[in-house]
C-alpha cells in the first residue's frame, strides 16, 4: 500500500488526529526503530525505510498513538 493510502486510512479511522499529529507519531516511532526497537511486523527492517515501517505499524493498529483527545466544539 502506498504511503498516501496508509496516511488516509489512519486519518479516516482516527478522526481526532490530524496529519501533523500523525507525522509526530511516525517520527517518534521511526526514532525508536532506528535506535534498536524491534518491529511488530514480519518485515526485515533493513529492507524498508523506518518511517514507512512506522506508518505501516500504525495503520495496522500495532502501535497505538496516545495523547490525542477529541475536542468537542
Amino acid at each position: 500500500m502506498k504511503v498516501e493510502e496508509l496516511t488516509a486510512k489512519i486519518l479516516e479511522e482516527n478522526q481526532n488526529m490530524d496529519r501533523y499529529q500523525l507525522a509526530l507519531a511516525v517520527a517518534k516511532r521511526s526514532d525508536e526503530l532506528l535506535n534498536g526497537s524491534t518491529s511488530k511486523l514480519n518485515i526485515d527492517p533493513k529492507s524498508i525505510k523506518a518511517a514507512d515501517l512506522a506508518l505501516m505499524e500504525i495503520a495496522q493498529g500495532l502501535i497505538k498513538v496516545k495523547g490525542f483527545v477529541d475536542v468537542q466544539k
